[in-house]
């Protein structure tokens, strides 16, 4: 059996944080968080192999955006799943294989999107078709 799935969510919004971490752990996921690009990079340093999973917001405070957060987790997992949020879908500076899901989005999204994590990464790594 393989271990609980580990998901990175990196948003700014601390109630869009636990929604989307209350989602992901009702469906089993292991949730790691982080509201910045800068603490979601250095965690992904230093637990960036147990993570499956990348949801991050796209604008963040500072100067590590998601785009950067996302390139930084293919670099260490080139073919796993990258869901970007934001409210505006310019700049698409995506990763290959990766979802967007524009703000404001329903918790039905969610919740559908994290179902999808789980199926379509409950026998391997795979890229989301996006």
């Amino acid at each position: 059996m393989r271990p609980a799935q580990c998901v990175l969510i990196v948003e700014d919004s601390y109630l869009l944080l636990e929604i989307i971490a209350s989602l992901c752990e009702t469906q089993g996921i292991r949730v790691i968080e982080a509201s910045t690009g800068e603490a979601a990079l250095t965690l992904l340093r230093t637990r960036g192999a147990e993570i499956d999973w990348l949801f991050t917001d796209i604008h963040l405070p500072g100067l590590i955006d998601g785009w950067t957060v996302a390139h930084a987790f293919r670099a260490i997992h080139a073919d796993r799943p990258v869901v970007y949020t934001s409210t505006d879908s310019s700049g698409g500076r995506g990763v290959p294989g990766s979802l967007f899901l524009r703000k404001p989005f329903q918790v039905q999204a969610v919740n559908r999107l994290v179902r999808m994590m789980v199926d379509g990464l409950s026998d391997a790594p795979l890229c989301a078709a996006g």
